[in-house]
């Protein structure tokens, strides 16, 4: 999607036609059509409830829900391992990169992305001119948000680092970031970051280890009653430290109102600082922990990863023992909460950001999810169709078992 292409204005919505949904499955077990219009849920009835319209889906066999979004996402590093040699810094392969990444987990479902974007040293603002221009291009597909990450904001550099997230702020960036734990002075580059976002009246979003319990109530000290709000991530060096050191840390934070990212499918660090936050302790606290991808194929982090938000769901259910609904909320609601973006619901009068599901259950979802319908301002803008085939001799054992228990083991 070059730039150049003609694009939507600011603030325009996608196609506002009605639009019918039928036959859903909601995790409460009901059966209902859902009407679209205007961007939002204009109805939701029993299966045949709502009047025909000429533009239908049919979602018999899918699950319903509100769509994912995705709170930390690097895209200006992303798929850099599938390029040999070091990774391209310059506009153009940014551009592409952070457009191609962000297409990647709209297909998966995220409707909306929060991008953290380096800037500073040789990148200058080349790399956040880029990811804006991946927004735009995205226009009407997804809504992309740019973090502006410098490198060091204290000591002679930072004056440096100050002027460029002053001019990032100017150029589009819409929340503040970094990673204070890269800052000779840890504590004055979060102090820095937020006076600036206090000047931008914009959020603040930090990668942290969270492995210092010293510095991160001071951080909870200095971002109480901050808004629009404080995010850090991913928070894995929390699980290492002893729980009850771990726990009084949570209850800083909750008490400060600071939300946690966690990174269940491998983050954004080297491996020495890879692993998950500890997301239960911290929800019993009362923080608000959302769940994002991090580094997708990035030739630093992590060479894998699909930036999926139902696998990233499905890792919280299976290995931190999450409830599935705790789960997927992490990927959805608390991270459209963590975004700053409005609550989703399938109800009338909510954004029409959704997600449906070939499945019935939201716990069979979360294991094996491959045909999906993405919805973003009520208009379809993803489909992912799967279909499976048995060999002859497999469906035959199929049709044996119901009536045998288990197949002839020959002879």
């Amino acid at each position: 999607m070059p730039d150049s292409q003609p694009q939507p204005s600011d603030g325009a919505t996608a196609d506002s036609s009605a639009l019918l949904l039928c036959g859903a499955r909601l995790t409460d077990g009901r059966t209902v059509d859902v009407r679209l219009g205007g961007g939002r849920i204009e109805a939701v009835g029993t299966a045949g409830s709502l009047p025909p319209h000429s533009a239908r889906i049919d979602l018999t066999g899918h699950l319903l829900l509100p769509a994912p979004a995705e709170p930390h996402a690097h895209g200006d590093t992303a798929l850099s391992a599938e390029t040999p040699g070091p990774v391209s810094y310059a506009p153009a392969d940014v551009q592409r990169r952070a457009t191609e990444a962000a297409l990647l987990q709209l297909g998966h479902g995220a409707t909306a992305l929060r991008c953290h974007v380096r800037i500073g040293d040789v990148q200058g603002l080349g790399t956040l001119e880029a990811v804006l221009g991946a927004r735009r291009a995205l226009r009407g597909l997804a809504d992309l948000t740019a973090v502006a990450a410098p490198r060091l904001l204290t000591g002679a550099a930072g004056a440096d680092g100050i002027a460029v997230l002053r001019d990032a702020m100017k150029m589009g960036a819409g929340v503040v970031g970094g990673c204070p734990d890269a800052d000779p002075d840890p504590i004055g580059y979060t102090e820095r970051v937020l006076e600036i976002a206090a000047e931008h009246g914009c959020p603040v979003d930090l990668h942290t280890h969270g492995d210092d319990p010293a510095r991160l109530a001071r951080l909870a000290a200095m971002a109480g009653g901050m808004r629009p709000g404080v995010t850090i991530g991913p928070c894995a060096g929390l699980a290492r430290l002893p729980r009850d050191v771990a726990a009084r840390t949570a209850d800083r934070l909750a008490a400060a109102g600071v939300h946690v990212v966690s990174l269940p499918q491998g983050g954004c660090a080297g491996v020495e600082h890879r692993g998950n936050a500890p997301v239960r302790l911290l929800r019993a606290a009362g923080v608000r922990v959302a769940a994002g991808s991090g580094a997708l194929r990035d030739t630093v982090c992590n060479p894998a990863g699909r930036g999926d938000p139902l696998e990233a769901a499905y890792l919280l259910a299976s290995q931190a023992g999450m409830r599935p609904s705790d789960a997927y909320d992490c990927v959805a609601g608390a991270a459209r909460e963590v975004m700053g973006l409005p609550e989703v619901r399938v109800e009338a009068g909510f954004p029409a950001e959704l997600l449906a599901v070939r499945g019935t259950q939201l716990s069979g979802v979360l294991s094996l999810a491959y045909s999906r319908i993405v919805i973003h301002r009520g208009r379809v803008v993803a489909r992912t169709s799967a279909v499976r085939e048995y060999c002859d001799s497999a469906a035959a054992v199929a049709l044996e078992l119901p009536r045998q228990g288990r197949p002839d083991p020959g002879p």
